[in-house]
């Protein structure tokens, strides 16, 4: 894709141009518009379409610049929201026909920061029914496709946005992370997202899973994804877990580079046996180019050990409680997979809920005691490449559930640290992706480490 291109171009080059007058939003938005066309038929990246609106957005803000008074970091810049953040005049549906067909009244509070910032919304992305599962499909908008290879999935929560974001159909889009949801489809499709800490961005709490769930950016390089980031991570009276307003410049943080930081390298967490040896190889080598940067890079596990029992009851748990407010009737609509999760958590005891949730306790103290020696730790993102799309496992032997596929994503959304996917290679064609994860708060970490490794390793757009 020609970087010359409104598709192709970042955050920061679609605010210069907007500056110097030599590209307007309007035609920044029909370009995107364009690309679009030409994607969604193939991919299915959009469960919601609103051109007009995005025109009309996208002309307010030739407006404010051509009076040379943008209203925010991201005036004019096309974004992507997910079907699990509000929009105010549009529905709001969660990947679900069980959800109400009618226009809300309010932005979530991520799109309320987004508004206010400048920035134009166009169309919704994509989720699997109420972002349950980690590849996306669902009975309302069908099949979300792998921009590589549209054979093969997308993976999920987030597909639509990553397929947007990596087929250029804007520069940055909404995710939203429960147990990978970011990380998990910015690995599949070859783009960078980061999972904030949680806290950092207002997110309204999710029935069962409560403080593992966040919403975030994906971007298309590290920078768009920083400068999205300033512009969200604010407090918000509707999340009464948002921790106080702290103005980052994320964006600058980058420059810092990682010399002399201290990155733990762990292939395995210390108890995963399904890496494929390829992605193995892979990211040894991704991790040696953190080692040219400056970092001090020593090999070294967390210590916990496996807590795939607490996340199953956890995540059962929290989708039998959704069974719970919802009539027989609706219950028929479902994905069916997520309803038979659903009614599998139904028996679960109070003590086992609790249990789980202190083996969150253990892991988060585990992390706080591991970041006293290392700042960071970096792991592969996925054990595996992208499968056949409409699949929820490749293979039902090794991989009962999505969680036995992710084992290296949901254990952070478990302790709720900050954690990353960048874009580490290709296996078989397929991007795979290296996982960085920092400390409570220190995204600003995280992301300089991304960025090194995106100045040493280029992120490449997919053709889709």
């Amino acid at each position: 894709m020609d970087a010359t291109e409104p598709t192709a171009m970042t955050v920061a080059e679609l605010v210069a141009v907007f500056r110097a007058r030599t590209l307007s939003p309007v035609e920044a938005l029909e370009a995107v518009l364009a690309r679009m066309d030409e994607v969604q038929p193939r991919l299915n990246a959009f469960a919601w379409i609103d051109r007009e609106t995005g025109r009309r957005m996208a002309r307010e803000s030739e407006a404010r610049w051509a009076k040379g008074a943008p209203q925010g970091p991201l005036d004019g810049v096309p974004v992507a929201i997910k079907d699990t953040n509000a929009v105010r005049g549009w529905p709001f549906r969660f990947g679900s026909l069980t959800t109400p067909d009618a226009p809300v009244d309010f932005d979530g509070p991520m799109t309320a920061r987004l508004r206010a910032a400048g920035a134009v919304f166009f169309a919704k992305t994509t989720t699997p029914e109420f972002g349950w599962k980690g590849m996306t499909d669902s009975p309302l908008s069908g099949i979300t496709r792998n921009p590589w290879n549209e054979a093969k999935g997308a993976g999920g929560s987030s597909g639509g946005a990553a397929v947007a974001v990596a087929t250029g159909i804007g520069p940055i889009a909404t995710g939203g992370d429960g147990g990978g949801s970011i990380r998990m489809p910015c690995a599949f499709s070859g783009v960078f997202g980061i999972k904030p800490s949680h806290g950092r961005v207002s997110t309204p709490l999710a029935a069962g899973i409560g403080d593992m769930s966040v919403h975030g950016p994906i971007g298309r390089t590290v920078a768009c994804t920083a400068t999205m980031l300033r512009v969200v991570a604010e407090p918000d009276a509707r999340d009464p877990f948002a921790i106080p307003r702290q103005d980052i410049d994320y964006a600058g943080e980058l420059r810092k580079g990682v010399k002399g930081l201290r990155i733990a390298f762990s292939p395995d967490l210390g108890y995963v046996s399904v890496v494929d040896p390829r992605i193995a190889a892979e990211i040894a080598r991704a991790v040696e180019v953190l080692e040219q940067a400056g970092a001090i890079v020593e090999r070294a596990d967390p210590g916990f050990p496996d807590p795939a029992w607490a996340i199953d009851i956890i995540w059962r748990a929290s989708n039998a409680r959704r069974l719970t407010r919802m009539p027989a009737e609706q219950m028929k609509l479902m994905d069916p997979a997520l309803l038979e999760c659903g009614v599998s958590g139904l028996g679960i005891p109070a003590t086992d809920f609790i249990a789980a949730q202190d083996v969150r306790l253990d892991m988060a103290r585990t992390m706080q005691a591991f970041h006293a020696r290392h700042d960071l730790l970096v792991t592969p993102t996925m054990p595996i490449v992208a499968f056949d799309a409409g699949l929820l496992t490749p293979d039902k032997a090794r991989f009962p559930t999505w969680l036995h596929w992710s084992p290296f994503t949901w254990p952070f959304n478990m302790t709720r640290q900050p954690a990353a996917s960048c874009p580490a290679g290709f296996v078989d064609g397929l991007p795979i992706g290296l996982q960085v994860v920092g400390p409570m708060y220190r995204e600003d970490l995280v992301l300089r480490v991304a960025a090194a490794f995106e100045a040493a390793r280029p992120f490449r757009m997919a053709r889709g």
